[in-house]
């Protein structure tokens, strides 16, 4: 065929749709699972839906991409709220971002983060740090780094937060000492607020029910149980468990690099960079119990709690009760919940390099990296879409080749 998508996660059913959209019909998607959706799966789980891949939903920043996901799952059928996310300080909930927000602990603790973050690097014009761990206490300062940052991120990401690089931080709220002084003294958040400050989320399914609407759209393009085992950039040949061999005039893979057993056609240096890519992987758990809180994520950053965070499901999912926990594998305590081996890529200090390198070879042979794990980056589901959309419109306006 002219088109082969591996992966029918977000980007992959965004980009086979748009491939039909644009009026090419020899295309096919690859799928492992039985089911479309990826990280955004849903199931029914106690009469209500839980995201088994997380806590996934419909930013509101881009509203071409809700334009676009509304024609497959109208807007009527989505709610739309304004996201009340808190942080989990030693047992009291406090807004996030945290720095914004102090304002809600007692007026002691309030006077030690506001010294702590007058001190901090950042604040006195230090210039920056290289180290992950460093760069933490330079920007925030020793309280918010020692009670939040540093035990939070070692849940999620593992113990040596020092391989990661620095250079994702920027989408940290940049909230400044004056801005954190002005919130204590009115008793408000002030500055930019973070990300995903509304989104919308479906009012009768779980998140995955949108996903499932544009794999049912591709008809007969897609095929489930496809395990993809093997792919040679250069011949575009794709083998999957089955035996089953595909071959296409351009590749599109949204599926982890590392998850092919047998990845060949790259040069020696670039196999084995790509092994040196790191992720993790999480359990999502659900618990019956109702919460006595009006959050929808609370952060635990408390390293005697396994999980790192809950999603509230009863905030946010009419007619839901419970909430489920997201654990980092290694950390999981329990014996059910839904295992993601592929979850978050981790934004090591060498993958930048990495990354450019293997998309740049990748493409230049009809190979395209794509979404969160085509591209090896933390991307939202809104984002993938957005490049997903993109990159269809590119490669058909110029022939089947970038």
């Amino acid at each position: 065929m002219k088109y082969l998508i591996l992966g029918a996660g977000p980007s992959g059913l965004v980009f086979a749709n748009m491939l039909k959209d644009l009026g090419e019909t020899s295309y096919l998607v690859l799928e492992s699972e039985e089911t479309a959706g990826g990280l955004c799966r849903s199931v029914m789980c106690d009469g209500s839906p839980l995201d088994i891949g997380g806590g996934h939903f419909l930013d509101v920043r881009r509203p071409a991409v809700c334009e676009y996901l509304f024609r497959y799952m109208p807007e009527s059928e989505w709610d739309k709220y304004d996201r009340d996310s808190r942080i989990d300080i030693g047992g009291q909930e406090v807004g996030h971002p945290l720095e914004a927000n102090i304002w809600q602990l007692d007026t002691e603790t309030q006077i030690e983060y506001l010294i702590s973050i007058a001190r901090a690097g950042s604040a006195l014009g230090e210039p920056k740090p290289e180290l992950f761990t460093e760069w933490i206490r330079w920007k925030l300062g020793d309280r918010i780094t020692d009670d939040y940052m540093l035990p939070y991120n070692s849940k999620m990401f593992g113990d040596n937060l020092d391989r990661l690089g620095t250079y994702w931080l920027d989408k940290l709220p940049d909230v400044s000492l004056e801005d954190t002084l002005r919130s204590c003294l009115m008793h408000k958040a002030y500055a930019r607020q973070p990300g995903h400050a509304q989104f919308y989320y479906p009012h009768s399914y779980g998140y995955g029910e949108v996903w499932l609407r544009l794999a049912d759209a591709l008809g007969d393009h897609i095929e489930y149980g496809r395990k993809v085992c093997a792919v040679d950039v250069e011949k575009h040949i794709v083998r999957t468990a089955d035996g089953s061999i595909y071959q296409a005039d351009q590749v599109i893979t949204t599926i982890p690099w590392r998850s092919v057993d047998e990845l060949t056609g790259l040069p020696d240096e670039l196999s084995a960079a790509v092994d040196s890519l790191v992720s993790t992987s999480i359990v999502i758990d659900y618990k019956p119990e109702t919460l006595d809180t009006a959050a929808q994520w609370i952060y635990c950053p408390d390293p005697d709690i396994d999980y790192h965070r809950i999603l509230v499901r009863s905030n946010f999912v009419p007619g839901g009760r419970g909430y489920w926990t997201e654990t980092r594998s290694e950390r999981y305590r329990g014996d059910s919940g839904y295992y993601n081996e592929y979850a978050y890529p981790l934004n090591t200090v060498e993958k930048p390099a990495i990354i450019e390198s293997l998309l740049t070879y990748a493409a230049e042979h009809g190979v395209y990296g794509l979404g969160r794990w085509g591209e090896h980056m933390h991307y939202n589901s809104d984002v993938v879409v957005e490049r997903a959309m993109d990159l269809a419109r590119r490669i058909a306006g110029a022939g089947g080749k970038i």
